[in-house]
């Protein structure tokens, strides 16, 4: 395995997790522990990054705790997180001494990380490949580097009325939260690809992968099919989305490139870990959607 991911779960061979098989159990008990010591370590590494970029802003994210499969229903254990501490806790660069430390004290080592859950879709057109994007330099991680459509489901997205800032557990509802998770890798590809959501089939999860470039933040990776071809959505992302300054050009695969990809050395090297992950559990899955 890839030293620069680890799966946590898949979904079984040819299985299909769908947005009725998966709950979420929403717990303090799930959020970030707080290290007094580092605490305003976090507030100076965001000063310091929005002073570099300052288009990056902060804001609500759902923590990836732990996943639980039983009798075919995932639960999804989650927290409250942010997008600052984010940055100040998993791409910290004490980020191995907190995962030491969390160890230490907790038996956990990502307990004092942020642990935003990302998703990220390894969208499928029809004729039979897969879209990757080239990051732009202006993002905040893996700049430059090959991704797949993907980002964050956002919490602010299932509370109405509630100011970003002020969301609290109280005001998450489960099936909403689902709900935002399986809608969320829909918008993210048609505001990165630039493709209409009636062309998506409804999301498959494929499973859970850990980026250890972030120190293992957790991405839900799913499976989407496009009635698009591959030149049609060429021709919608040359027209640009909301997100189009995410990245600079779009690439096309074979689905059997993509299952040899791993082998290819000069192809993988140039994957950042959440592709990797998707591309991984991709080919572990092989999911049959029509």
């Amino acid at each position: 395995m890839d030293p620069d991911i680890s799966i946590m779960f898949q979904c079984p061979f040819m299985g299909e997790l769908t947005q009725d098989k998966v709950q979420v159990e929403i717990s303090p008990t799930y959020n970030r522990r707080v290290l007094r010591g580092h605490e305003q370590k976090i507030e100076d590494i965001w000063q310091q990054r929005r002073q570099e970029k300052p288009w990056l802003f902060d804001g609500a994210k759902f923590r990836f705790h732990s996943a639980k499969l039983e009798n075919g229903t995932l639960t999804l254990r989650l927290g409250l997180t942010c997008y600052k501490d984010y940055l100040g806790t998993n791409w910290s660069a004490e980020a191995t001494l907190l995962q030491q430390q969390g160890l230490a004290d907790f038996d956990d080592s990502q307990a004092y990380l942020a642990e935003p859950l990302g998703v990220g879709a390894m969208l499928h057109t029809a004729d039979n490949c897969f879209v990757f994007l080239r990051r732009s330099d202006q993002v905040a991680e893996a700049a430059g580097q090959v991704d797949i459509p993907g980002g964050h489901p956002e919490p602010k997205a299932t509370v109405k009325d509630v100011p970003e800032e002020s969301i609290q557990l109280e005001h998450l509802v489960g099936v909403l939260v689902v709900q935002e998770l399986f809608s969320s890798i829909l918008g993210e590809i048609r505001d990165e690809v630039n493709v209409p959501l009636e062309s998506l089939s409804r999301p498959v999860l494929l499973g859970i992968a850990r980026n250890n470039k972030s120190a293992g933040r957790a991405s839900a990776e799913f499976y989407v099919r496009c009635k698009l071809t591959s030149e049609e959505v060429r021709q919608r992302y040359l027209i640009g989305g909301p997100e189009a300054q995410e990245s600079t050009n779009i690439i096309f695969m074979k689905r059997e490139d993509v299952l040899m990809l791993e082998e290819n050395a000069n192809g993988w090297r140039e994957l950042c870990p959440s592709a990797k992950g998707g591309v991984k559990l991709y080919s572990l899955v092989c999911p049959q959607l029509d």
